[in-house]
């Protein structure tokens, strides 16, 4: 008896153990809702799959994919419903959307590079904002899935601040200056190939920071949420009050992760590319 409690026990940890993998991890089905509660769609991993110079290349639809696709359309028609209500003193949606874009514009790009070159850099500061804030937030909706819990997809975006980072600076200094700033004025020449190290680690540095500082929030915040609902099924019903107040606390934290990692991804990008190009503040 106590070997089959044991046994039941345990296969019902495994099935909770899959349901958090099944959600935080990507993959090549996704379930929609239906008359049954969900259907799962079936995608081709193989649809995209060819072979380049001998490497094994992927390009075929996952899940996450299909997230991000999701959000940057929802963004491509924010941007179109904004723009025509476009006003002297905006209303509703594009009141909402206004304040965003000034904050991003006067409390991160300002600040740390400066009037002249927020101008420049604005843009590419307010699409990273508003694609990371809609992939975590589509995470929290039933059905769907976080794309920023994928390394593979923080890691894109860290690549693009990275190249980003670099133009920003190349074009501020020049290519020869940019790369002779590796090596600050008044530093002895017997010590200049160890700063040229230095620099170059914190040049890689930062790109990695941003990657895993936002693909760890978001995948620990879903794991916790999850692992909450899971008790229910592992120790009975008679916790679910407890387990579900929490998981309702954790799931409104979640939403202000949501925000809260989207601002610090912008702030540090915006950060990042201040440190070269900022002459003013």
């Amino acid at each position: 008896m106590v070997e089959h409690v044991a046994e039941v026990g345990k296969s019902v940890g495994e099935k909770v153990k899959d349901m958090i993998l099944h959600h935080i991890t990507n993959g090549w089905d996704w379930e929609l809702p239906s008359s049954e509660w969900a259907t799962p769609v079936h995608l081709d991993p193989d649809m995209w799959r060819f072979e380049l110079i001998g490497i094994d290349i992927n390009l075929s639809i996952s899940r996450h994919v299909i997230m991000m696709i999701i959000a940057a359309g929802l963004l491509v028609l924010m941007g179109l419903l904004v723009r025509r209500k476009v006003a002297l003193i905006p209303k509703g949606f594009a009141s909402v959307v206004e304040g965003f874009v000034l904050f991003i514009r006067n409390e991160i790009a300002i600040p740390t590079m400066g009037e002249q070159a927020s101008r420049k850099y604005t843009s590419f500061l307010c699409t990273t904002f508003f694609f990371i804030l809609t992939c975590n937030l589509l995470g929290l909706v039933p059905y769907g899935s976080t794309a920023t819990g994928n390394i593979s997809v923080t890691a894109g975006l860290a690549f693009m601040a990275f190249l980003t980072i670099q133009f920003a600076g190349m074009r501020k200094m020049g290519f020869f200056g940019y790369f002779g700033h590796l090596v600050p004025h008044g530093v002895p020449w017997w010590l200049a190939p160890v700063m040229v190290i230095v620099e170059l680690l914190g040049i890689f540095a930062k790109p990695f920071a941003l990657c895993v500082r936002l693909f760890a929030n978001m995948t620990a915040g879903h794991v916790v949420m999850l692992s909450l609902i899971g008790l229910i099924f592992v120790m009975g019903a008679a916790i679910s009050p407890v387990t579900v107040g929490f998981g309702i606390f954790m799931y409104v934290l979640e939403i202000f992760v949501a925000f809260l990692q989207a601002y610090i991804f912008t702030m540090l990008t915006s950060l990042f590319i201040g440190l070269l190009v900022a002459t003013e503040h």
